[in-house]
């Protein structure tokens, strides 16, 4: 079935024209409680925290919705973010509810720990190397196909990109987003990690910098290779770079886990982490080095890309059973 067929406003007895966002349309409006459940838990992972003892949820319901659409939409959103908690081995116990013009969903995570149990991000050494958990350019895939409705928009990237493309990689960017970081989390314990973040609102570079700033020793970070969703990088060129996505100024939504791990155990982290006893969709990606510095992060003039194909087009958002990612 289509991505973008996949919610019918119909079956929930609301008008056939009716849209909440581009998130709501994958396996119903669940998909977007998941993906900001994750995005909040991956401020444990990033720190190698694997257990989270309780979580709090933070809804703005739309005053633009009618009440019926808040009757039946509403309650979908928050059943997505209780499934993802659950996932992750937690509950949510409490939150708050305001009335917003937009939709908008965020959370706490919180966890008690042994200091065993976590790792600060500033040990990172000359030497290490930068791994990705996650592809970047989810903001294309989701911006890209909203232009499918738009053909002023679409009209500029018809020529690099088809219809099918924008499918499979926005679909591609909901799996990633809604997929939880702790599978990476627990690995960076098991191949010593030395720093790491998670990649959202600031971009691959953003987030590298602050990254850097952190750390202890006198470090850079240069990135070579920017892990792409499949055809978002052409896009993003034929926009004139508008995302930014070259730049790696792009936000990302939920992202990956940025990693500083010892060079002879990258390799060995990125093989480990594609076992399928961690369930299907993860990946990893060496995208750079630590070098002696000045606590700065840089991306060289002509970074590789490299193109990312789907991987879980025609799969459910929901994880394998008995997974533990």
């Amino acid at each position: 079935m289509s991505v973008r067929e996949s919610f019918n406003p119909e079956s929930y007895e609301l008008d056939k024209n009716f849209r909440l966002t581009r998130f709501a349309e994958l396996k119903g409006t669940g998909c977007k409680g998941r993906i900001a459940c994750a995005n909040v838990l991956s401020d444990l992972y990033a720190m190698g925290v694997t257990e989270c003892d309780n979580m709090l949820m933070l809804l703005g319901v739309s005053n633009k919705m009618s009440e019926k659409e808040r009757d039946k939409v509403m309650p979908l959103i928050i059943q997505g973010f209780k499934d993802a908690s659950e996932e992750a081995g937690t509950s949510v116990t409490g939150g708050q509810t305001v009335l917003n013009p937009w939709v908008v969903m965020g959370g706490v995570a919180t966890t008690v720990c042994q200091p065993n149990e976590f790792i600060m991000p500033d040990n990172a050494v000359p030497g290490d190397v930068l791994v990705l958990t996650k592809p970047l350019g989810t903001q294309v895939a989701v911006a890209v196909h909203q232009w499918l409705d738009i053909p002023e928009k679409w009209n500029k990237i018809k020529l690099v990109v088809t219809q099918e493309d924008v499918e499979l990689a926005y679909h591609e960017a909901m799996m990633n987003m809604a997929r939880l970081n702790r599978t990476a989390a627990g690995l960076m314990h098991t191949f010593n990690a030395h720093a790491a973040t998670d990649i959202t609102g600031f971009g691959i570079l953003g987030h590298a910098q602050t990254l850097a700033r952190q750390q202890r020793s006198e470090v850079s970070f240069v990135i070579h290779n920017l892990p792409v969703l499949a055809k978002m990088a052409a896009v993003s060129k034929a926009c004139g770079n508008m995302f930014g996505l070259m730049h790696g100024t792009c936000p990302e939504t939920s992202g990956g886990l940025l990693i500083c791990l010892p060079r002879e155990q990258a390799a060995r982290f990125c093989a480990e982490i594609k076992s399928p006893k961690y369930g299907e969709g993860h990946q990893a990606w060496i995208i750079g080095i630590v070098e002696k510095g000045n606590r700065t992060a840089r991306i060289i003039d002509k970074p590789r890309i490299i193109e990312v194909a789907p991987q879980a087009a025609t799969q459910n958002v929901n994880p394998t059973p008995g997974a533990t990612s």
